[in-house]
């Protein structure tokens, strides 16, 4: 019996893990073997200890084992990507899992959708919970059962269960496939039996032996609990081809000579991969060449298997090492990024422990959350053993974020419902009094209502436009009344203006005949006469200056006393305030008069002041002439605020 030790890549050696068999998607390299997907074989055919199948029973379940087709399908040549879930809402999660279900291949997204379950579950119950929040919060006292009903959940859930039903028929296609399989390669082994034929040239028996092991080759995967035995008795007539093959020498030294070559290019093939710059491509290849290796070519001559196999093993050391160095590399990166994760995920903890009181504040805090947040998914991978715990602190620090935020929304929700009550009572008053006549007593009311309106915050957003739209016809209502109005009375002060211009020459010609009580008499009838005729135009009113100016020239020439005459003239000057019907400014004329007569007081005190000082002087012998022009001064002022005096009394008079 013919043997060749070390022909295949024991564990203890440094066989690669069968998890990582992979099919290069194309080879770089020009001696670089490019592997179909027929001929690479499931990971169990290179580890010593198959997994056994899963029952038949378990292809019904969702929790079914993968078999070998499903390791064979990860070594296809494309395979398909998984997508950043965490940042899609759920609306555009579901639209990626019925993408992935349009590509009709069920075996290879096991991983994507399950990520896609994950995600849209944790966003769904977080919205569940929200909602639930806010129904017992308006409905605090309700029997009612909460319900919420959200669309997308529907469409997930329907996506979800064709997921289920692909993946059951694709598993159950499949054990049928594996067991058809496992008859086509125990039929090949019962015809490896009845090669050994001494009726048949040897050439014809070696034609025949090369087609049952291209055959073997071709056939798919079969269950992985029946394979070692198959194998074994595969390789145990293999073996006993190659004993009688011995028989005749030229043609085992054919074969030889052939497997040797064979060798030798997987070697070449093998080493070239030393400069392929891709690590990972050039690890996967090299799984495809240790099955080539055990699979597809037969054992060569004693004096060349050990030197062929050290040579292999040389180049898969090389690569062996590449992949090691590799794999430090990215947990070493995996490591910082775990540490960039972790200090994203501890600003978002103090932004979520931070306050602010303004709509534009919180969307402010929202963007320097949401670059946070993309910060962490471009971060890139984490240590396996910490990636759960990451993601959880990643996702309780933003859960915590909104709820804050989520806070004060529901406060300014309920001041936005404050805020309404106060307008729509500001509305009530204004619809109340937009037709009314009044406007002396309105006008006032209605600008007060304008002004509260204003300080007043935000109402809800869907009551926002009514309620505006209602106060503003109000107002505009009144005040277009109130323009008509003001139109008429324009009319009538403008003959007014007319009026008093005629009269501003009559008492220019005025002439006193030298007797006081004619004479003043006079005076009165002209200001009576200036009195009835009324307001005239804002812009024209310093007509009524020209004739004060006119009434001082005949009171000097009456020669009545200062009090009289500046008693008439103030007279004059209140009555017409009272005619404009506007409180205010008779409010704001008595204002003044009070501060006139405190600054008056004010300047006697200090005026006494002064004299006490030179009185006290100890060489004063007669009155200084100062103090006598001080004490003038202080007469004057005494007497100027009792005029002030008469003149709030007066207006205290008219506005009770």
């Amino acid at each position: 019996m013919l043997d060749e030790t070390n022909d295949n890549l024991p564990q203890a050696d440094g066989t690669l893990e069968t998890s990582a068999i992979q099919t290069p998607e194309s080879e770089t390299q020009e001696n670089v073997i490019t592997l179909t997907p027929e001929e690479v074989q499931d990971e169990s055919m290179m580890s010593e200890e198959p997994a056994p199948a899963p029952e038949a029973s378990e292809v019904e379940t969702d929790d079914v084992e993968e078999t070998q087709s499903d390791t064979d399908d990860e070594v296809e040549h494309h395979e398909i990507p998984t997508k950043n879930y965490e940042s899609m809402s759920m609306e555009e999660l579901v639209v990626e899992m019925e993408s992935l279900l349009g590509l009709d291949q069920i075996n290879k997204i096991k991983t994507q959708i399950e990520d896609i379950k994950k995600e849209f579950l944790s966003q769904y119950h977080h919205l569940i919970d929200e909602k639930r929040e806010e129904f017992v919060e308006q409905n605090p006292d309700t029997t009612e059962q909460f319900e919420y009903h959200l669309p997308a959940k529907v469409k997930f859930d329907h996506a979800y269960s064709e997921y289920r039903a692909k993946k059951n028929a694709h598993f159950k296609k499949l054990q049928s496939d594996l067991q058809g399989n496992l008859d086509q390669r125990l039929e090949i082994v019962e015809s490896m039996k009845n090669l050994i034929n001494p009726a048949e040239s040897m050439q014809d028996t070696l034609k025949h032996f090369n087609e049952l092991r291209d055959q073997w080759k071709n056939i798919g995967p079969i269950p992985k609990d029946k394979y070692n035995h198959v194998w074994n008795n595969y390789h145990f007539h293999v073996e006993n081809f190659y004993d009688y093959l011995h028989l005749d020498r030229e043609a085992r030294d054919l074969e030889f000579k052939h497997n040797l070559e064979l060798k030798q290019k997987l070697v070449e093939r093998a080493e070239a991969l030393e400069h392929e710059p891709d690590t990972n491509h050039a690890f996967r290849a090299l799984q495809g060449f240790h099955r080539m290796w055990k699979e597809e070519i037969g054992p060569v001559g004693k004096d060349h298997r050990e030197e062929i196999w050290n040579q292999f093993s040389a180049a898969t050391k090389k690569i062996h090492d590449r992949k090691d160095a590799l794999n430090d590399e990215i947990k070493q990166r995996e490591v910082t990024n775990l540490e960039i994760k972790q200090g994203i995920i501890a600003k978002i903890e103090e932004l979520a422990q931070t306050k602010v009181n303004s709509h534009a504040l919180w969307l402010k805090q929202a963007d320097i959350i949401e670059g946070l947040r993309n910060d962490f998914f471009n971060a890139g991978k984490v240590p396996t053993e910490a990636n759960e715990t990451t993601w959880s602190s990643f996702k309780n620090a933003v859960r915590s974020f909104n709820i804050l935020k989520n806070s004060f929304y529901k406060d300014l929700k309920k001041d936005q419902h404050d805020n309404l009550v106060k307008k729509m009572a500001l509305l009530e008053k204004a619809v109340e009094l937009k037709d009314s006549t009044d406007f002396a007593t309105t006008t006032p009311i209605m600008m007060k209502i304008q002004d509260e309106w204003k300080t007043i915050g935000h109402v809800p957003r869907k009551n926002s436009d009514t309620i505006w739209k209602e106060f503003r016809a109000a107002c505009n209502a009144y005040f277009e009344n109130l323009k008509e109005q003001r139109s008429e009375v324009n009319q009538e002060e403008e003959l007014a203006f007319a009026k008093k211009q005629e009269l501003l020459e009559a008492v220019k010609q005025v002439t006193l005949i030298g007797e006081h009580k004619a004479d003043l008499d006079t005076i009165k009838s002209h200001i009576e006469s200036w009195k009835a005729v009324g307001h005239v135009p804002r812009n024209k009113r310093h007509i009524d200056g020209k004739f004060n100016k006119v009434l001082d020239g005949l009171f000097e020439k009456l020669n009545v006393s200062r009090k009289d005459s500046e008693m008439l003239r103030f007279n004059n000057r209140v009555e017409q305030l009272a005619g404009e019907d506007d409180g205010r400014k008779l409010e704001n004329e008595k204002i003044f008069i009070m501060r006139k007569i405190d600054e008056i007081q004010n300047e006697i005190f200090q005026l006494e002041n002064n004299i006490q000082f030179f009185a006290n002087a100890k060489n004063a012998k007669k009155e200084n002439p100062i103090v006598a022009e001080v004490r003038k001064n202080i007469e004057k002022h005494k007497e100027s605020m009792d005029i002030w005096k008469d003149k709030l009394k007066q207006l205290r008079q008219i506005a009770q």
